[in-house]
């Protein structure tokens, strides 16, 4: 049965699909706030490092990039191709990147990138390690 918050979002007038009703039901309304309008997605033209990773499992694929400024991450941009989870967390991950260090950046921990989302379902944690699958890459080429 799903939740009341859906059957008062039909009852205005709005017209949901299936499919959506069912990811409105899995995920909070944090986790779809940054699939819907993710944070710093994109190219970054003038980005000082640039990484891809993918889990050969679920097929998810990000790209991230970063631009370094006097030690600091000054911008981050992403590219993800992947679950409702995954676009969510790589979102999560550049507002946790920008102004850091890379000695901060360091402390990152997928369980981070989950807290900051109101706790994945456990079924989507993949994506918060994927996101810090791309962190170690970047933090290897920056080295």
């Amino acid at each position: 049965m799903l939740p009341a918050r859906h059957f008062e979002l039909l009852r205005v007038g709005e017209i949901f699909s299936y499919a959506e009703l069912q990811i409105c039901s899995v995920f909070n309304d944090l986790i779809l706030a940054h699939f819907r309008a993710p944070h710093n997605a994109g190219d970054l033209l003038d980005a000082s490092a640039t990484v891809e990773v993918t889990n050969p499992v679920c097929g998810d694929v990000l790209r991230l990039a970063v631009r370094l400024d006097s030690g600091r991450i000054a911008a981050a941009r992403f590219k993800t191709q992947g679950c409702v989870a995954a676009i969510a967390c790589s979102s999560v991950l550049t507002d946790l990147l920008i102004g850091k260090s890379p000695a901060e950046l360091r402390a990152v921990t997928p369980q981070q990138i989950s807290s900051s989302l109101g706790d994945l379902p456990p079924a989507t944690f993949h994506a918060a390690q994927l996101c810090t699958d791309a962190l170690a890459a970047l933090l290897k080429i920056m080295a």
